[in-house]
């Protein structure tokens, strides 16, 4: 359950990314900054690699989107984080990176919370 994660600690928010298509990759930089958002006003302290990642990939012209470029800055976050919460879009068991985020913070003996896009509420604008 998300109320049983630190309150004062930062988490780490993850989900699928990865598509050779840039309207899935959009879509779902949209669905992370509406979990952030979501889980900021729980109280929490997340980092989302993709609210942080997705725009230095699109403006960083030659920056892959995939697992095994973002791996080493993603684990050196992963690392400073005390709870993980993996955001469940379609897509997120296939995920190369989700489930190598999800066995790097169990490695550490944390276990994973998980969040259906469903039960966020839309951001107010």
């Amino acid at each position: 359950m998300l109320s049983d994660l630190p309150q004062n600690a930062l988490i780490y928010l993850a989900q699928p990314y990865s598509s050779p298509i840039p309207a899935v990759r959009e879509e779902r930089y949209h669905q992370a900054v509406r979990a952030t958002a979501y889980l900021i006003r729980r109280g929490l302290v997340p980092f989302s690699p993709i609210v942080h990642s997705h725009p230095i990939a699109c403006l960083g012209g030659d920056l892959a989107c995939d697992w095994t470029f973002w791996r080493r800055q993603d684990e050196m976050f992963m690392d400073a984080c005390r709870g993980i919460v993996v955001l469940t879009l379609p897509g997120w068991r296939e995920s190369v990176g989700v489930q190598a985020e999800i066995r790097y913070m169990a490695d550490r003996g944390i276990a994973a919370e998980y969040l259906d896009p469903d039960d966020i509420e839309e951001v107010r604008r």
